[in-house]
């Protein structure tokens, strides 16, 4: 006889390891199974692990605010041995710089005050008495460094919104991998190196995977939580046909830079967007900054192939780093290169897909774009109620599931995460969800 689990999970990611968690906690034996050897080996180990709380939509906010509260209670969370290592939850707040292109924030501020969700309104001088290594040129729209007009300046900044509940997470596949020892107290299990090569069905009902060494693994439930390769799976299961929105890998790049000299980011910590420059930034352990990119027009997106994609750093590094410095003009810029290359898998509308799908018993957390890492524990415990309540009938198109969030009570309607519906236009369509 083969192997036969309730139910597996592809991908041992972040959302991987949460699915698993909840669902042994439920009393089911679970099976991750991941091409990488270890958790969070991919593209969680790159994530910039931003823990925020403002989304461009309500639902969006409701799931970060809810989801925050989690890693406030990470431990209590997973319920591991005292002397367990744990990833870090560094509550630093996040400072958002006001642009004409996000409305000075006022669209996302009303989205605070509906749910009470604390923030400050900084005028430009508050904001260079908070940040006094901060320029505040305007220098919107963004651009790159061979641009002719790079650097020009069109007056000051507005000021910003500082958001209280915001830090990141000091180890983001450390917190992977806090999850899959949680996991494994309740009974699940995972097998690494280990690449998925069909998913099986029959009279409609999936019926397991097969891996690449040909072994089968039965499952009446399967989840794809496989990241970049989500695409890739789904295609697997012939489930696509039905899906108003669809996902697929995007290239990005993280630059590690030192602080700026006279900034000790171990005593105050920092977590900026700033879309004035078009990148975001957050202190790191060894005052380092972490710069990313919010995806702004002068950035080509890099759509590529899950497994066949530059690694290597390029002038994309550049443009970063030399956008942030425009913001921080004591900003040091090294001779080499250092950071990370890594994928996002992204929806169409940048909001995530949390759902069942056309086939019977395969599910989806998929679409997360580089935006969901700070949801994950939540995740986990949406997607084993959403499978559980599935399983014992429920029509979850017709009648979405919604739960209450144990932390701050709001509702969190999973049928906004539907893969039925259409592109999102409320979306920021970028990192920012």
């Amino acid at each position: 006889m083969g192997e036969r689990y309730d139910a597996v999970i592809v991908g041992a990611g972040i959302m991987g390891c949460a699915i698993a968690l909840e669902l042994a906690r439920k009393g089911w034996r679970t099976l991750n199974v991941d091409a990488l050897p270890a958790a969070g080996y991919g593209s969680t180990s790159a994530s910039a692990a931003v823990i925020r709380v403002y989304y461009s939509t309500l639902s969006g906010t409701v799931l970060a605010y809810e989801g925050y509260h989690y890693w406030r209670h990470w431990r209590e969370h997973l319920d591991l041995p005292a002397d367990e290592e744990l990833a870090r939850f560094v509550e630093t707040g996040s400072v958002v710089i006001k642009t004409e292109e996000n409305r000075h924030l006022r669209p996302v501020c009303a989205l605070m005050e509906r749910l009470g969700i604390p923030f400050e309104d900084w005028d430009a001088p508050r904001l260079k008495r908070e940040l006094p290594f901060y320029d505040l040129g305007r220098y919107a729209p963004p651009r790159r460094p061979e641009d002719p007009a790079f650097g020009e300046s069109s007056g000051e900044i507005a000021g910003a919104v500082m958001f209280p509940s915001c830090g990141y997470v000091s180890d983001p596949q450390l917190a992977a991998r806090n999850l899959q020892r949680a996991a494994e107290r309740r009974g699940a299990r995972f097998r690494f190196n280990a690449k998925v090569m069909a998913i099986r069905s029959a009279a409609g009902r999936v019926q397991g995977v097969t891996l690449a060494d040909g072994t089968a693994i039965d499952a009446a439930v399967v989840v794809n939580a496989a990241g970049p390769h989500s695409a890739v799976i789904n295609r697997m299961a012939g489930v696509e046909a039905d899906m108003g929105v669809s996902t697929r890998p995007l290239r990005q790049e993280v630059a590690y830079v030192p602080a700026p000299p006279g900034v000790d980011f171990s005593r105050r910590g920092l977590v900026c967007a700033d879309g004035d420059v078009g990148c975001y930034w957050r202190s790191d352990i060894g005052n380092k900054l972490l710069i990313g990119g919010l995806e702004p027009a002068c950035d080509p997106l890099e759509w590529v192939d899950p497994d066949d994609w530059n690694r290597e750093l390029t002038e994309q590094w550049t443009a970063q780093v030399y956008r942030t410095a425009l913001r921080i003009p004591t900003l040091p810029i090294p001779s080499q290169a250092s950071g990370v290359a890594a994928l996002y898998d992204v929806s169409d509308d940048w909001i995530p897909i949390y759902d069942r799908s056309s086939l019977k018993g395969y599910y989806m957390a998929v679409g997360t774009s580089g935006n969901q890492f700070k949801n994950a524990p939540l995740v986990g415990v949406l997607m084993a109620e959403l499978i559980q309540a599935c399983e014992q009938g429920l029509d979850h198109d017709r009648e979405p599931l919604k739960l209450e969030g144990r932390y701050t009570g709001l509702t969190i309607d999973m049928g906004f995460f539907s893969r039925l519906r259409s592109v999102n236009r409320d979306s920021s369509f970028s990192v920012l969800g």
